[in-house]
């Protein structure tokens, strides 16, 4: 598996945003309640993913779009379906 950045809609209509090697493994942490930041706002859908050559460049944007702190960036991204600011 590639590494990924991924957008998730939590139950409150907030996102939340992350990165992994294993974005299948993960979203299972998140939705059995494995994960300290999620575990109180389930259920939680993915709403976006991306993939990246490495897990360096997939954490760092995953910190463009934590330092954003905007719905309608992410809204943007998300119906874009990309992330476009970063080299992948």
């Amino acid at each position: 598996m590639k590494p990924e950045v991924y957008i998730l809609i939590c139950s409150n209509s907030r996102y939340y945003i992350g990165s992994t090697g294993d974005l299948k493994r993960r979203l299972e942490e998140h939705k059995k309640g494995k994960t300290k930041a999620t575990r109180h706002i389930r259920p939680v859908q993915l709403v976006f993913h991306q993939e990246f050559k490495s897990l360096i460049k997939a954490r760092r944007a995953e910190q463009k779009l934590k330092n954003f702190k905007s719905a309608k960036i992410l809204k943007k991204i998300i119906k874009d379906g990309m992330i476009k600011f970063v080299d992948e």
